[in-house]
C-alpha cells in the first residue's frame, strides 16, 4: 500500500506536475476505510491527537502571552493619561502663578527666542 502510495508521488514528481489526487484515491479505494484514513492522514485533513494537544497548548500559550501584553499596554496607557493629568495640573498652576505676579505688579521676563 506504502509503496504504491510511493510510485504514484514518485511518477507525479517525474512529469514535473503535481500528485495525481484521483490516482492516489483509486489505489486506496481497494483498502477500503482504511485506505481512506491513510489518504486524510496524508493530505493533512485528519491529524493524530497528540499533534491535535500541541497545537492546542500552543494556542492557550499564545493566547495568554497575547492577554499579557494587552494588561501591559494597558498600564501603559493609564501611566500615559496620568502624565498628561499632572502636565496640565503644572500648566495651570504655571498661569495661576504668572497672573498672580501680573496682579502684583511684576513682569514677567521674556528671553529672547522663546514664544
Amino acid at each position: 500500500m506504502i509503496a504504491d502510495l510511493t510510485q504514484i508521488l514518485a511518477a507525479a514528481e517525474e512529469t514535473g506536475g503535481g500528485p495525481d489526487v484521483g490516482k492516489i484515491l483509486g489505489q486506496f479505494a481497494q483498502y477500503g476505510v482504511v485506505g481512506l484514513i491513510v489518504v486524510l492522514l496524508i493530505i493533512g485533513v485528519i491529524v493524530p491527537k497528540y499533534v491535535m494537544n500541541a497545537l492546542t497548548a500552543e494556542k492557550d500559550n499564545w493566547r495568554t502571552a497575547f492577554e499579557a501584553e494587552r494588561a501591559a499596554h494597558q498600564v501603559t496607557r493609564e501611566q500615559l493619561a496620568k502624565a498628561e493629568e499632572r502636565g496640565d495640573v503644572a500648566t495651570e498652576q504655571g498661569k495661576a502663578m504668572t497672573r498672580l505676579l501680573q496682579e502684583l505688579g511684576h513682569q514677567p521676563h521674556h528671553v529672547p527666542g522663546s514664544a
